[in-house]
């Protein structure tokens, strides 16, 4: 199942993606043929499949692709790349398959082409694959609606192109430069990685993704594969409390910027004492909001380091509903929240940011200070959208799990990033310092 040589006619690249909205759930494929030479895209293909894992949705894209690709030429040279290491792992070769469900569509995957054509498998990261994703959300949203995906009202081409435009803009405001996507060749940014100060655990090196075929290599070694190099670690802590924290009130960066209460700067004080006990931070960054300046004080002090302000890292602006409790917007606003509760693309009322904004701009810093603090721990503080947020991407979690997670003030959570691209969520929401 290895690559092979490559075929006698055009060079093509295959981009392939599939997403399922509860693994197992309804689920869609995407995938989009590119000339090698020129990036053109030259096929789209999308299709909602109903419910299957999100394996099973990945793999569907794989072949849907190849297909694609056989169609507009059988004697191509075709490159393969997705943002799923299981499948890239398994079609390598380098990785075994034991789950039945896989088996038939990698063994379909493999018969579309001739022997050798298919020149090599390749992981990039999910923000580089973002038009097949789209179309992946379009198959899923049609199938919703009881339709089948069309290529004539597909906007996944323009809007990928368009979040990449933007994605650039902020890169060189923010002086980071963004992974390149050539086409026809292999160029990106190293990837992320995560240790754990909180928890002080011993780091291994990254384990093959969960899902149908968790961790099935073909030569496993000692800590599933080569040693990669220390990770990147970012501890992530949020704020202490606020006047507003105990009462459950929307507090984003669009209200009155609160400061820490008489329990917020205690809670800041006990994570402080955990960190300097620790002794494994080497950084520290800070939303610019106040009270998570604050609590970068509080930790600065005790372990001398440094503090940096990222403006990355600061809460989701929740417009009208600034210093309203859940109750309140319920009452006022209940259609704007309904919408808000069933979709990460709303925003609030009156504007401010929707949840897939806020991912954005956090994907963005959190590439930022990869490249920054590269190798190094460091603790993030931020907020509970922020650190929800970095949660779910590093998990590549759907956009719901945002509503699936609690976090406490003060509390910690840890991710590691490792130079292949994986990323290992090591703690979640520990609020053991505060008891």
């Amino acid at each position: 199942m290895a690559a092979g040589r490559g075929g006698t006619g055009r060079g093509f690249v295959i981009e392939a993606d599939g997403g399922s909205r509860g693994n197992p759930g309804p689920a869609g494929y995407g995938a989009v043929v590119r000339d090698a030479a020129s990036g053109e895209v030259l096929r789209e293909t999308a299709e909602f499949i109903g419910v299957a894992t999100n394996n099973v949705a990945e793999y569907r894209g794989l072949i849907a692709g190849l297909r694609a690709a056989h169609e507009l030429d059988p004697h191509a040279s075709v490159h393969v790349r997705m943002d799923s290491k299981l499948v890239v792992e398994q079609m390598s070769g380098r990785w075994k398959i034991k789950h039945p469900d896989m088996r038939p569509l990698a063994a379909e995957a493999q018969r579309v082409f001739p022997p050798g054509s298919v020149t090599g498998y390749e992981w990039i990261p999910r923000a580089e694959n973002k038009h097949a994703d789209r179309l992946a959300n379009e198959a899923m949203d049609a199938g919703r609606r009881g339709e089948q995906w069309s290529a004539a009202a597909s906007t996944a081409e323009l809007e990928a192109a368009d979040e990449r435009a933007r994605a650039q803009a902020r890169s060189e405001t923010s002086g980071a430069a963004l992974p390149r996507t050539a086409v026809s060749g292999r160029v990106r940014e190293p990837a992320p990685a995560e240790p754990s100060a909180a928890a002080d655990p011993v780091v291994p090196a990254p384990a093959a993704p969960a899902g149908d075929d968790a961790a099935e290599t073909s030569a496993p070694q000692s800590g599933w594969g080569p040693d990669l190099g220390p990770p990147t670690t970012f501890v992530l802590l949020r704020h202490g409390e606020t006047r507003l924290t105990p009462e459950k009130r929307f507090s984003g960066s669009g209200g009155t910027d609160p400061e820490l209460s008489a329990a917020g700067w205690q809670q800041a004080h006990a994570a402080a004492e955990l960190m300097a006990a620790r002794g494994t931070l080497q950084g520290i960054v800070t939303s610019p909001m106040r009270r998570c300046r604050q609590t970068a004080s509080a930790v600065a002090e005790r372990t001398g380091l440094e503090v940096h302000v990222d403006e990355g890292l600061r809460e989701a602006d929740f417009g009208a509903w600034e210093g309203l409790t859940f109750a309140e917007v319920r009452e006022r606003h209940p259609e704007d929240l309904e919408r808000w509760l069933e979709s990460t693309e709303v925003r609030p009322t009156g504007g401010g940011e929707s949840f897939a904004t806020v991912a954005e701009r956090v994907a963005v810093a959190r590439d930022r200070l990869l490249k920054q603090w590269a190798g190094r721990t460091v603790l993030l503080v931020t907020h509970v959208t922020p650190v929800k947020t970095f949660v779910r991407l590093a998990l590549e979690a759907p956009p719901a799990a945002l509503f699936r997670m609690e976090l406490s003030a003060a509390c910690l959570s840890v991710i590691a990033y490792y130079a292949d691209g994986n990323a290992s969520v090591r703690l979640l929401n520990d609020t053991s310092h505060l008891r």
